[in-house]
């Protein structure tokens, strides 16, 4: 490997683990800031839109309520196929591993080690963001949208991937 690959690959795995711990600590915050509010009145409301205390103890759109363990084993499965697609299958497929890619994973893992932070510490997940049409979520679930719609994205249309599955 190249001196400035080995470089850029140094600075593109940094903006990976900052992206993770930026997602983790901005989503921390907004939880204990909001859990400091009691009971389930919105917070502040507008039109559609609330910020509202929320305890839940299932997945993304009141799936699987009371399941923490289940949920949190699934947690654990997924931060460790993120670090293993991150650093093998990334390493191994050059044109794969862009800061793209990196900054996707990192929010993705921020994202899931936040909620699962919760999980483990209150057996539930603090949701916060209420837009009405839509269940009320979090900054750890916004990160894992972001990233999992840039790392489809990345893959649909990028080159590199097409390479890497070819070979």
């Amino acid at each position: 490997m190249r001196r400035e690959e080995s470089s850029r690959d140094g600075w593109w795995t940094a903006l990976f683990f900052l992206a993770a711990a930026l997602v983790v600590v901005a989503d921390n915050l907004t939880k204990t800031w909001i859990r400091s509010y009691a009971g389930e009145q919105p917070i502040f409301e507008a039109g559609i839109f609330r910020i509202i205390n929320v305890q839940n103890t299932g997945s993304s759109f009141g799936l699987f309520q009371d399941q923490n363990f289940i949920l949190t084993i699934v947690a654990i499965v997924g931060i460790v196929i993120v670090l293993l697609f991150t650093f093998l299958v990334l390493r191994r497929f050059p044109s794969l591993n862009t800061w793209l890619s990196n900054l996707a994973l990192g929010l993705i893992l921020g994202g899931t080690i936040g909620n699962l932070i919760d999980r483990l510490s209150r057996g539930f997940v603090t949701d916060f963001i209420d837009i009405g049409i839509w269940p009320t979520f979090n900054i750890a679930d916004s990160a894992m949208v972001i990233g999992v719609i840039l790392i489809a994205c990345f893959f649909i249309f990028s080159k590199g991937t097409k390479e890497a599955f070819s070979s």
